[in-house]
């Protein structure tokens, strides 16, 4: 593998999720399936590997800034560690084809609703 093209895609996911707070999952998995050639379970567990600094280099950024609320970011990682469990767990059981459209799906209607918002 190229270190480059990795870092390049590091680089474009980690300034997306600052900027867009998507947790650069959504350059990630895509890059590393098609650019990379990684299985979309490889993919997925190395974007959520890398959710953690990632978060917390921009977490850091937006709290001095004044955008985090604590209150709500608590109940919201309650939900969130205990979904994330539950996913990764679901994930190891579906397909990679049926899994890769689970995520294409997913993209596709989040577009949409940004868009029409």
């Amino acid at each position: 593998m190229e270190y480059l093209t990795l870092m390049g895609i590091g680089l474009a996911a980690g300034t997306a999720s600052g900027l867009l707070g998507i947790g650069g999952g959504v350059v990630l998995v895509p890059a590393l399936t098609l650019l990379v050639g990684l299985d979309v379970h490889k993919a997925v567990g190395i974007s959520l590997a890398t959710i953690i600094p990632t978060a917390i280099s921009g977490t850091v950024k937006h709290y001095s800034a004044g955008n985090v609320d604590l209150k709500i970011a608590l109940f919201i990682i309650a939900g969130a560690v205990t979904g994330g469990y539950l996913g990764a767990t679901l994930s190891q059981h579906l397909p990679a084809h049926v899994l890769r459209r689970v995520f294409g799906g997913f993209l596709i209607v989040a577009a949409i609703r940004m868009l029409v918002k």
